[in-house]
């Protein structure tokens, strides 16, 4: 009966049901099938909520829309185009770091995609770049921002993982830098090619858009340095961020009304916040439950008798997270497999902080491909076309990151050059 059951919520789950109701459904058929207090789930969200790192979800979510709903991504998008709209694929390139550096600090590609998109496409498509290399460009651009601090996802990888937080941002800059550039190199000599016109710009007017975009652009180099520079920790980071975004959007551009917007502000970042707290909640107790199982021992065991290499490990780590990046949203797939691979990774010598970016790397890509690739149904939405013409338009951007992959998984160094 129990797998019947559990077959029945997987298959649920790939019709549309929320994927915490599909994991605390088959959490309690387990606890059922096992004999055990059902308050056994309880626990680990205890755990979960005493971790000191949890609060800067909520606080770094909260800053990503508060910048969002001020006008942030269009001042940095006037900015970036008046430094490098001169550049080969100047505005393609423009492009990408404005996605890039919203992503991470909006910790949703679908809020970069829908924020970004609509203003970046007519642009893209005014300077002569086709429809099709337009739409795989911005649907891609969506998640790569994704190892960069203060990205969501590495936070939910940390308290996961048990891993310094601080040590997964460093960890992230060299890899993510690497994706912008080969993504960059793409667009420059794609634009060579279609011999696109570049954007001239004055020197007044580069001013300007650094007046304006100044505050944002301060922001990262703040961040990184208040936290490495041991001067706050990330949670206070966090909440220095959002007085920060506050002072910048309400008080100098005054783009935001706060006895107006706050409420509606502060709903907006529960429902994206509430949704990731919901699957860890559940996913984490399920994940126990598993444990208590010897699932991990006996997955283990399993591979130690069939892959005898790190290199035949690796290359099987990536196939599998591919699959599991392409049916489930990145932070689910973080809460239920990275305990599982933890061990694994252990037994095979790779560093927790590796794996994490081999992990969020993976599933930076699974954002792009179907049959729940969230980059590919926020795009079909924002720009009205099919999910299977979008999915075509990022193939080349799609290879770009394969290889990306690759030089990430077997290079190590790439990931841990601080140490």
């Amino acid at each position: 009966m129990t797998p019947l059951i559990l077959a029945l919520l997987f298959l649920l789950a790939l019709l549309g049901m929320p994927l915490f109701v599909a994991l605390a459904g088959a959490a309690l058929t387990l606890v059922r099938d096992m004999e055990l207090d059902p308050a056994v789930l309880v626990i680990e969200l205890n755990r979960l909520a005493s971790s000191p790192n949890l609060i800067a979800i909520p606080l770094f979510t909260f800053a990503g829309v508060v910048m969002a709903a001020g006008g942030a991504p269009q001042r940095l998008v006037r900015l970036f185009y008046a430094a490098f709209g001169r550049m080969p694929g100047g505005i393609a390139s423009v492009a990408l770091g404005a996605c890039a550096f919203f992503t991470a600090f909006s910790g949703a590609s679908g809020i970069t995609i829908l924020a970004l998109g609509g203003l970046l496409y007519p642009i893209l498509q005014k300077c002569g770049y086709p429809e099709r290399f337009s739409l795989g460009l911005l649907t891609t651009s969506g998640s790569i921002g994704l190892l960069f601090p203060p990205s969501l996802a590495v936070l939910v990888y940390g308290i996961v993982a048990g891993v310094n937080i601080n040590e997964l941002f460093l960890a992230g800059i060299v890899p993510g830098t690497l994706l912008l550039i080969l993504l960059v190199a793409f667009n420059s000599l794609r634009a060579r090619r279609l011999m696109l016109p570049r954007r001239s710009c004055t020197l007044e007017e580069f001013r300007k858009a650094l007046i304006h975009g100044m505050a944002e652009l301060l922001m990262p180099p703040l961040i990184i340095l208040g936290i490495f520079g041991g001067f706050v920790t990330v949670t206070e980071a966090a909440a220095c961020t959002v007085v920060y975004v506050l002072v910048v959007e309400a008080l100098i551009f005054r783009t935001i009304r706060l006895r107006e917007q706050l409420f509606p502000l502060l709903r907006e970042t529960c429902i994206l916040v509430g949704s990731i707290l919901a699957i860890l909640g559940v996913a984490m107790g399920l994940i126990n439950l598993l444990i208590d199982a010897q699932i991990p021992d006996q997955l283990l065991g399993w591979v130690e008798r069939h892959v005898d290499s790190r290199m035949l490990f690796l290359l099987v780590l990536n196939l599998t997270l591919l699959l599991v990046g392409a049916m489930m949203d990145i932070f689910s797939a973080i809460v239920v497999i990275v305990p599982l691979l933890l061990p694994l990774a252990a037994r095979y010598g790779i560093d927790p902080v590796h794996l994490g970016v081999i992990v969020l790397a993976n599933l930076e890509i699974g954002y792009n491909t179907p049959p729940v690739g969230i980059n590919l149904f926020i795009a079909s939405q924002r720009f009205g076309q099919p999910i299977f013409s979008l999915f075509r338009a990022t193939l080349p951007f799609l290879a770009i990151m394969l290889l990306w992959l690759g030089l990430v998984t077997w290079i190590p160094s790439l990931s841990l050059w601080w140490k």
